[in-house]
């Protein structure tokens, strides 16, 4: 019977480990969501041009090119715009992709906060909601699958746990 109890706390330890590191992944989804959307209410708008494309290794693990699954270079668009002031500005957006998303010469919509015209980003559902995406849907599939077999443990449990009624005419008769 010890066993079985150690176990049962062991997998009880499990299945909250899982709802609680779904609920982290959920709540920085939630918080990055919240990012943007005050980026966005607070963001000026300006027509911008990518002017280069920058080709990135993110390679900062310090991994071997021959480990990686995917060791294919990443665009990111370098984007030249004039803020509200005049002020020619240019960034690198912090979104890379391949093959690249934009082309040299291509027109994007730049949105920037008017008193720090640096922290700039193109208005495209990358840079603005991928990471928001991920991390809120990894919180809810892994919250979820915890709560879910927490759930049908618990069910499973209590109905071992319960005596057995027995009807009238299946009792002894005496």
């Amino acid at each position: 019977m010890k066993v079985q109890a150690r176990g049962q706390g062991a997998r009880r330890w499990i299945m909250v480990g899982t709802i609680a590191f779904g609920a982290l992944f959920l709540v920085v989804g939630l918080i990055l969501a919240g990012v943007s959307v005050s980026f966005l209410v607070d963001a000026e708008r300006a027509r911008g041009t990518v002017v280069a494309l920058e080709w990135r290794n993110d390679d900062h693990n310090g991994a071997s090119r021959k480990t990686r699954g995917n060791n294919r270079p990443a665009a990111y668009p370098v984007v030249e715009f004039t803020s509200a002031e005049g002020t020619p500005r240019k960034f690198r957006d912090s979104t890379g992709s391949h093959p690249p998303s934009y082309e040299v010469g291509e027109e994007v919509e730049v949105l920037y906060r008017a008193d720090s015209p640096e922290d700039a980003r193109i208005k495209g559902f990358a840079s603005l909601w991928l990471l928001p995406l991920i991390f809120g849907g990894i919180g809810l599939l892994i919250g979820g699958i915890g709560t879910v077999v927490a759930l049908a443990t618990r069910g499973r449990s209590q109905a071992a746990r319960s005596p057995q009624v027995m009807s009238p005419s299946a009792a002894p008769q005496g």
